[in-house]
């Protein structure tokens, strides 16, 4: 779907999840409900939620978990993964567990697929052990986990289903900030979520090799891109900034500015988050201000990428002025 720079844009939320201001996991938890069913209510078309491991700052580390949480408190919106970090696991697993979710939410499932780590060296280790190893057999992962949601699996000559097998399909997204992860999007014909508010580059290439090299699939007959932007907005800019400048102190403060941890967490609250790609081009990760001057640049990503489906990544400064931000883009 091509971007509608006049019209009407699909949005959706990807909540980290972040323990702010020395909330608790439970408050955590609880203001990502709250979260959800104001997105709902709001118009977002979308609800996912990130995988992360032994990050003091996050309370989500089993997407599944809590989408069948909020799924049994919201009534309409799309929960999804960003993303299931598909080296830990079994495939099996995964689309038994996504399976079961798409028939308890019929229509709604959305599972995003993802090849990072999600941790520290150890927490990687403690869960699936040799990481790179895994990684390296990706695509057979893939493959298997393709097979097995089109019903065609088969382990040793005989034939293994994944139930239960819901009445709808669920939807299958690869979330990535390179070409690697494009590619795979494209090869077992998902959709692809390029991650703006983590890359250096500016997704045009990723994009391109995406739309290029897409394979049809069962569930998916067209190339479908997403992009997921950091995001702050507030009634002014001078409160925009002043938010922005209040988190990236407070982070500063915490002694966490060298943290692979934080890092993840806080990618999208950075102020002044500018850099530049391979070739040269401007790429803003964080995109602050008034509702207006957000969408302003929404838009030019939007129309980079050709594409009109955003998730939108807001990770404070706290809950309240969360919610804020996420209202006023809404409503703009």
């Amino acid at each position: 779907m091509g971007a509608n720079i006049s019209g009407k844009y699909n949005l959706g939320v990807l909540d980290l999840v972040p323990r702010l201001n020395g909330a608790t996991a439970e408050q955590a938890l609880q203001q990502s409900v709250t979260l959800a069913q104001h997105a709902e209510e709001w118009g977002y078309s979308r609800y996912w939620t990130s995988e992360h491991h032994d990050m003091d700052e996050l309370a989500s580390a089993s997407p599944e978990v809590l989408l069948a949480h909020i799924g049994a408190r919201t009534n309409t919106i799309q929960l999804g993964s960003g993303a299931v970090l598909l080296p830990h696991y079994s495939p099996l697993k995964v689309a038994e567990s996504f399976r079961l979710l798409a028939a308890l939410y019929p229509g709604r499932i959305e599972l995003g697929l993802g090849r990072a780590p999600g941790g520290g060296p150890h927490a990687t280790m403690a869960l699936s052990g040799n990481y790179l190893q895994h990684v390296s057999k990706l695509p057979e992962s893939l493959a298997a986990l393709t097979e097995l949601l089109e019903d065609r699996y088969t382990y040793e000559e005989h034939p293994v289903t994944a139930r239960p097998i819901p009445a709808l399909p669920l939807s299958l997204w690869m979330l990535g900030t390179n070409v690697k992860s494009a590619e795979f999007a494209a090869r077992f014909g998902m959709g692809y979520v390029f991650g703006q508010f983590m890359s250096d580059a500016d997704g045009t290439e990723a994009v391109r090799r995406y739309r290029e090299g897409f394979i049809p699939s069962a569930n998916r007959k067209e190339p479908e891109v997403m992009v997921a932007v950091g995001v702050l907005c507030a009634e002014t800019q001078e409160e925009a900034l002043s938010w922005s400048h209040e988190m990236a102190e407070r982070r500063k403060a915490g002694g966490k500015e060298h943290s692979p941890q934080s890092d993840i967490a806080n990618t999208s609250i950075r102020t002044n988050d500018d850099t530049a790609d391979a070739n040269g081009n401007e790429v803003q990760r964080h995109h602050a201000g008034t509702p207006a001057q957000v969408w302003n640049q929404l838009q030019q990503v939007c129309h980079r990428l050709d594409t009109d489906r955003l998730l939108v990544v807001t990770t404070g400064p706290d809950y309240e002025r969360r919610l804020a931000s996420y209202k006023l883009l809404a409503n703009a």
